[in-house]
C-alpha cells in the first residue's frame, strides 16, 4: 500500500524520476514520501534520537557553513537570488583550502567576462 501523494511527495517523487537511475536503491530517511518513487528501491534508514552531527558530520558542518556565510556576508538570502547564493558558496566551500587558488581563479573569471552591471545581474532581461 502506497503512502498518500501529498504535493511534497509528488514533487520529490519527480525529482527521484528525473536524476536517479531505474534499478537504483535510494537510501533515504525514512519519510512516508519516499515509498512509492518509480522505478528505485527504497531502503529506509531511521536513525532513531541520535543527533544529525554525529551520524552525517560532513552534511552537518557543510550546513553550519552555509548559514554561517549568509547570515555573515548577506545578512539572510533572498529567494530570487538563492541560485547565485549557492554558486557562490560552493565556489569558496570548495577552495576553502587553498585561498590562494580561490584568488587567483576569480581573477582568471574577471579577466574573461564582460562587465555586468547591477541591472543585468537582477534583471537580465530589462538589460536588453
Amino acid at each position: 500500500m502506497s503512502p498518500p501523494y501529498t504535493p511534497l511527495a509528488q514533487s520529490l517523487r519527480a525529482v527521484i524520476k528525473a536524476n536517479i537511475a531505474d534499478g537504483a536503491t535510494v537510501k533515504t530517511d525514512g519519510w512516508s514520501g519516499y515509498p512509492g518513487a518509480p522505478g528505485v528501491t527504497h531502503e529506509p534508514h531511521v536513525i532513531g534520537s541520535m543527533a544529525a552531527h554525529i551520524v552525517l558530520p560532513w552534511v552537518h558542518r557543510v550546513f553550519a557553513n552555509l548559514k554561517t556565510w549568509a547570515l555573515g556576508v548577506y545578512h539572510g538570502l533572498r529567494r530570487a537570488h538563492l541560485n547565485a547564493y549557492l554558486d557562490e558558496f560552493v565556489f569558496r566551500f570548495n577552495r576553502r583550502t587553498s585561498p590562494h587558488a580561490a584568488f587567483r581563479t576569480i581573477l582568471r573569471i574577471g579577466m574573461a567576462v564582460q562587465r555586468a552591471p547591477y541591472k543585468m545581474l537582477v534583471a537580465p532581461e530589462a538589460a536588453g
